[in-house]
């Protein structure tokens, strides 16, 4: 029988027991730094690279920011596709970060490994679930992190942390060796400081990519959601600084979107750790509550969410063969305050995920609460190249 840990305890057992050949991971671990599952010496001159952990890399344990999981999971046997090909491409892998337990909460908050801090202002949430990914990134502990996102959750602590995340387009980049949340809206992207850093996330990721070109028009969506004024404004005039041709969109139904959204990921989610129900008193309340809230949900709720996301599909398709991209705020307003429940997280990002769509969150000047504001840029699938040439033609002109 494996006897309970803890987190402290966790972090000072190496996961590769005596294993000469595993990857050295540091002994000096700050044990009050909740950015990290663990650290790893990773000398060389290729960029330094932070993986979720809920990604798998050689050797050692995959959490998932979970107690239950760490207690009985076994060193991975290989890494995750993406971090074979990271390897390949010269990135040194400078850790595992920590994430909202399961990746289920997009507030990054996690009761047993820690919530990390965020850098922009510590008072406030980091954002989830790649928040480890974002502050690593922010705070300059990695040069790019590779995250997951289901639901927003590259865009809302890029957003959080006020860097830059992209959503890859559903099925672009392999999943192979991530813990599932909801397998139908699973993606891995990249988060860095800036595109330059961006862009090498994906070129780790994705051999030869590149930046393309870009048509520098926009259509530009007003969401029938409580956005503060002052994040709209800000958006508004990172999109005119750019000098981008906008056009406004109408006739989306964000609430609605972000419902079928929950209904949908309930489901899955609950598929996919339906083993963790025999010690689900071993889990958080706030996943015990997710577990008992998405066994609850009927076929019938099934059916008519995976109806509804269907229109949602062919809403953005008809849009997206309008306009080359959407534009619109990742957030609809400051990233809350910690113990703060004041907003939903999600009601901006899902949309992207429901229709399978790359989406790329920036920071953007002059937000509310003297933070930046995030710009969230929607393109057709597969359009990553060009979503990136649009971020550096905004952000060269924010500059």
């Amino acid at each position: 029988m494996t006897s309970r840990r803890s987190f402290r305890d966790f972090l000072a057992v190496p996961v590769w027991g005596d294993d000469p050949q595993g990857p050295p991971v540091r002994d000096n671990h700050p044990m009050d730094d909740a950015t990290w599952i663990v650290r790893l010496d990773a000398p060389g001159d290729g960029p330094r690279l932070a993986v979720k952990d809920c990604i798998d890399v050689e050797g050692l344990l995959t959490t998932v920011g979970c107690q239950l999981i760490a207690e009985q999971a076994s060193p991975a046997a290989r890494d995750a596709a993406v971090v074979t090909a990271a390897r390949r491409a010269g990135a040194r892998i400078v850790g595992k970060t920590n994430l909202a337990e399961l990746c289920w909460s997009a507030s990054g908050v996690n009761p047993w490994s820690g919530t990390p801090v965020n850098p922009v202002d510590p008072r406030r949430i980091p954002g989830g679930s790649s928040s480890g990914s974002a502050v690593a990134v922010a705070a300059g502990e990695a040069d790019v992190a590779l995250g997951t996102d289901t639901g927003g959750s590259v865009r809302i602590p890029a957003a959080c942390c006020g860097i830059a995340g992209l959503k890859t387009t559903w099925g672009r980049v392999s999943v192979d060796g991530v813990y599932p949340l909801a397998p139908s809206l699973d993606t891995v992207g990249p988060l860095g400081t800036d595109m330059a850093a961006v862009e090498l996330g994906m070129r780790l990721i994705e051999s030869g990519f590149a930046a393309g070109s870009c048509e520098l028009v926009v259509g530009r969506m007003r969401p029938e959601v409580d956005v503060d004024p002052v994040t709209d404004i800000a958006v508004d005039a990172a999109l005119t600084a750019a000098g981008l041709r906008v056009t406004g969109v109408a006739g989306f139904d964000f609430r609605a979107a972000n419902g079928v959204g929950n209904v949908l990921i309930d489901v899955e989610a609950y598929q996919a750790n339906a083993h963790l129900i025999p010690q689900l008193d071993r889990l958080s309340p706030q996943m015990r509550r997710n577990m008992t809230e998405s066994a609850a949900v009927t076929a019938d709720q099934r059916d008519a969410a995976s109806r509804t996301r269907q229109e949602v599909r062919a809403w953005f398709a008809a849009m997206l063969d309008r306009h080359p991209f959407l534009a619109l705020p990742t957030l609809v307003g400051p990233p809350p305050l910690l113990g703060e429940r004041r907003m939903s997280l999600t009601v901006l990002t899902m949309p992207a995920n429901l229709a399978g769509l790359p989406a790329l969150a920036l920071p953007v000047p002059d937000g509310p609460a003297g933070l930046p504001a995030s710009l969230q840029l929607i393109g057709p699938p597969g359009s990553e190249e060009q979503l990136i040439a649009l971020g550096r033609v905004i952000e060269a002109a924010l500059r």
